[in-house]
């Protein structure tokens, strides 16, 4: 393919060979992407048969979006020999494209958002989807969470609790719910009323070990009153409220008694309730058109609701 003697081209018949301009090839040699064999008595470039192979897949790679630092890798890996870094380089930008198209599908839902709304929200809807990020972030929920649990709380406990009360955004969501997440942003972030949170009792004098016992205690029965919650049964006692009742009789160094669950329930009524985050939360994560997803708020009040209607007859 390459004229004689030599068995050399230059840069412009490798470039027509390829099907890039003699821009792309020079940008690839002044990288040191594209080695060239040498240099004619002139000055001009000159590639050997090898450098048409290689200048297709800097094509290729480049096509796929790759970043000059991923390409170099990738050929300088296959100049050794081994294998994955183009693996690694095409997974990597997989993941940047998922966040990208997530970002996109985000702005489409809130321009839908702003287009659908009565004119006269339109300054607050606006107001409200432009303190989101696109993709948006979770990190503000988890502030107001971090402020919120029990400050001894180990690590571990506190990161499983966040996993599960943290909502996560979908990433094709329709504008109800990007509005529900916007709200659900502009509640976290907002000062609270006497500059801290309130706090339930369950959290005023617990250790570092009371708050994991008690947070993995109620992780278990916020799940199976989930369960109950998607087949629509109504609060009652049994598992559910016993998992829930223990948890906190563990956490306590009590026994569960008909006593310790008429206390819970008048401590549990009295606490400070945080219901329009869950509402929120639900909105969020709930699929347009499909029922309310459980979440640990609703979880909660279906088993007081039953440790309620239990004591009450007791």
């Amino acid at each position: 393919m390459f004229t004689p003697p030599d068995g050399l081209c230059s840069i412009g018949e490798l470039a027509e060979r390829a099907g890039v301009t003699v821009k792309a090839v020079r940008f690839y040699s002044d990288n040191g992407l594209l080695p060239e064999a040498s240099r004619s008595a002139g000055g001009h470039r000159r590639y050997g048969p090898d450098a048409l192979d290689r200048l297709r897949l800097l094509r290729s790679l480049r096509t796929l979006g790759l970043p000059v630092r991923e390409v170099r890798r990738v050929l300088d890996e296959e100049a050794d020999g081994a294998q994955g870094a183009l693996e690694d380089a095409v997974a990597g930008q997989l993941r940047d494209l998922g966040s990208q198209l997530t970002a996109l599908r985000w702005r489409e839902a809130g321009m839908r958002l702003v287009l659908e709304c009565p004119p006269g929200e339109r300054a607050d809807r606006l107001r409200l989807i432009g303190a989101v990020a696109a993709p948006p972030s979770t990190a503000p929920m988890a502030r107001f969470w971090r402020a919120w649990l029990p400050p001894r709380m180990p690590a571990r406990a506190r990161t499983a609790f966040l996993e599960v009360a943290v909502a996560r955004p979908p990433d094709d969501p329709d504008p109800a719910q990007v509005l529900a997440f916007a709200r659900l942003n502009a509640l976290v972030t907002r000062p609270c009323t006497g500059g801290e949170q309130p706090q339930p009792e369950a959290h005023k004098g617990s250790g570092a070990r009371a708050s994991a016992v008690l947070y993995a205690g109620l992780a278990q029965a916020y799940e199976l009153a989930g369960a109950r919650l998607r087949e629509g049964g109504a609060p009652r006692p049994g598992e559910e409220l016993d998992s829930f009742v223990d948890a906190y009789a563990r956490a306590y160094g009590s026994r569960d008694t008909p006593a310790f669950r008429r206390r819970l329930a008048g401590q549990l009524a009295a606490d400070p309730r945080i219901d329009r985050y869950w509402e929120l939360t639900a909105d969020v994560i709930t699929a347009p058109g499909g029922p309310p997803e459980p979440t640990p708020g609703s979880a909660h009040d279906w088993l007081f609701a039953a440790l309620d209607a239990q004591t009450a007859a007791g």
